[in-house]
């Protein structure tokens, strides 16, 4: 059975916009039980993460129940995203997948050494990243138990 997930969300981090749109639809085709949110970088993530700014209403930033993210973004990249948040005793528990188009055997390592949960690679068919989305679906938002904050 799913969980209950109103006051949660999908966080997806990357800096293209059209990226975004792709996952977005790719949510709804795969009938995601939450909402996509959207940031360009690392350090809006954190922000984001943190309740900072723009972002201190958390009815209208739900806590993040999965984030996915890109490695190379402009102020602060994914691997520097990611060492941050597994530092911080608040957010280290989130569960984080990279999605990016990166191959490399040593982005794959350092990006397990840093804390990430998962690594893919991007799909170029649209259908591809459906099937990416409903996996993540019914792993990340049926089946497994994550922790309170």
């Amino acid at each position: 059975m799913a969980r209950e997930s109103k006051q949660l969300c999908l966080m997806f981090a990357a800096d293209d916009e059209n990226d975004y749109v792709l996952l977005n639809c790719a949510a709804r085709r795969a009938q995601l039980p939450a909402p996509v949110r959207w940031v360009k970088d690392g350090t809006e993530l954190l922000q984001y993460l943190h309740r900072e700014g723009r972002y201190s209403d958390a009815d209208s930033y739900p806590k993040p129940a999965l984030i996915l993210r890109d490695l190379n973004m402009p102020r602060k990249d994914g691997r520097e995203a990611l060492q941050e948040i597994r530092n911080d005793p608040g957010l280290r528990s989130l569960p984080i997948v990279i999605l990016t188009t990166s191959k490399a055997a040593e982005d794959i390592r350092l990006t397990y050494e840093a804390g990430a949960n998962s690594f893919i690679t991007k799909p170029a068919e649209f259908q591809r990243l459906v099937e990416i989305v409903e996996v993540l679906k019914r792993y990340w938002f049926e089946m497994v138990s994550l922790p309170e904050n």
